[in-house]
């Protein structure tokens, strides 16, 4: 059998093979690994385009890295800038910047954090919370279109194998984009 990648290249030139009036190679069966991981491929390739179409919608108004910062406060809460530069896996100094920027745009406000004095509590202003659901709700809506060509019985067993490899990857059940779509809480 040759290489995944050879299989995938293969099945692309499948209706190749039936106009020269060949037989075109077996596909592997779906219960091999190799195909199960190009299955999960296509599909990451297919919600990459969807993500980066939902952030060029923004892109005019914030960066790559600002949106993660309102994403993570609108999933999170109100946080402090310690808080945010650790979920980010960012210098302090960066996230300062970030947040800075955000303050100045209007999208995120600083107030004293009501727990320790010390700390400057961050959260969403009313056109960062619009920010965010503009983002996810382009996201929700390209994806529903993908999948309004699906029956039924196919959009539920995505759910539940997605819901499932998520949480074989160790994502909750309610992150970031559960929150934002309003899924939970």
């Amino acid at each position: 059998m040759p290489p995944v990648h050879l299989q995938a290249q293969q099945l692309r030139h499948r209706n190749d093979w039936h106009t020269q009036g060949m037989t075109p190679p077996r596909e592997a069966p779906v219960d091999d690994p190799g195909r199960q991981a190009d299955a999960v491929m296509r599909a990451a390739r297919v919600l990459m385009g969807v993500v980066a179409r939902s952030v060029a919608e923004v892109e005019d108004q914030v960066s790559l890295p600002q949106l993660r910062v309102l994403v993570l406060v609108a999933d999170r809460g109100s946080m402090n800038l310690g808080q945010v530069a650790e979920a980010l896996g960012v210098h302090p100094s960066n996230a300062t910047r970030t947040v800075e920027r955000l303050v100045v745009a209007g999208l995120l406000r600083r107030t004293e954090d009501p727990s320790d004095r010390r700390y400057l509590a961050l959260e969403l202003t009313d056109a960062g919370h619009d920010v965010v659901q503009g983002v996810m709700g382009h996201r929700r809506e390209a994806i529903a279109a993908i999948m309004s060509s699906m029956t039924s019985a196919q959009r539920r067993a995505l759910a539940r194998a997605l819901e499932s490899f998520a949480a074989a990857a160790g994502d909750p059940p309610h992150g970031e984009e559960a929150f934002l779509l309003g899924l939970s809480h």
